[in-house]
């Protein structure tokens, strides 16, 4: 358990003085691009689900 103990405080250490954290307003900027792209390709991919399911759709009403 000791180990465990030691391993935790050594990578909060690491954390705390060793990683250069981005700044929080670039932190925001950056999560509301990838907010922004997330919306635009989840509608792209709605999208192309749509014609995919219309197509296949027709496709069987067509051959019955």
């Amino acid at each position: 358990m000791a180990g465990f103990v030691t391993y935790v405080k050594e990578s909060f250490d690491e954390l705390k003085n060793n990683v250069s954290w981005t700044p929080w307003p670039e932190a925001q900027r950056l999560t509301v691009i990838v907010a922004v792209f997330s919306i635009i390709f989840s509608l792209a991919i709605w999208g192309v689900d749509t014609v995919f399911s219309r197509a296949v759709k027709a496709y069987f009403q067509f051959i019955n």
